[in-house]
């Protein structure tokens, strides 16, 4: 077996990513992360109860910050689940806290959906509240795709 490359590993995030929208028929910002957690198709993952999220869960830098942090949850509940195993995906994330963060800024801001935006849409400020994301994300979501 060859050593999976980080670029090889990102790629494999990103099917990922673009898989999930198809289950959850998501085809256009912002991408519904708390219905998702909320009510996971059959067979993916044990439902979130978003009420039960403590408030220092949930960071407040920036008015999209919850969400992102939602997004994280999310990843972590996928890679877990059995779904998420299948796809190796806890191979991937386990060890980087780096890794998770990009797989929910794909899941957020999916990369079918960013590079269909128009060329000067492609900009963190109209990236952010496209997708109802910090816009340090938005800037780093740019960086990964372009």
């Amino acid at each position: 077996t060859r050593i999976q490359k980080p670029m090889d590993n990102l790629q494999r995030l990103e099917e990922i990513a673009h898989e999930l929208m198809d289950v959850f028929e998501v085809h256009a910002p912002p991408v519904p992360i708390e219905s998702m957690l909320q009510h996971p198709k059959q067979g993916m993952w044990e439902e979130v109860d978003v009420n039960q999220l403590s408030g220092t869960f949930l960071s407040i830098k920036d008015q999209y910050s919850p969400r992102m942090s939602l997004a994280r949850l999310l990843a972590r509940h996928i890679a877990t689940s059995q779904w998420g195993k299948d796809r190796g995906i806890l191979d991937i994330i386990k060890k980087d806290e780096d890794m998770l963060r990009a797989f929910a800024r794909m899941i957020v801001m999916p990369s079918v959906m960013v590079k269909g935006l128009t060329a000067s849409s492609r900009n963190p400020m109209t990236l952010s509240t496209e997708f109802e994301a910090p816009e340090e994300d938005a800037r780093q979501r740019l960086l990964e795709l372009f």
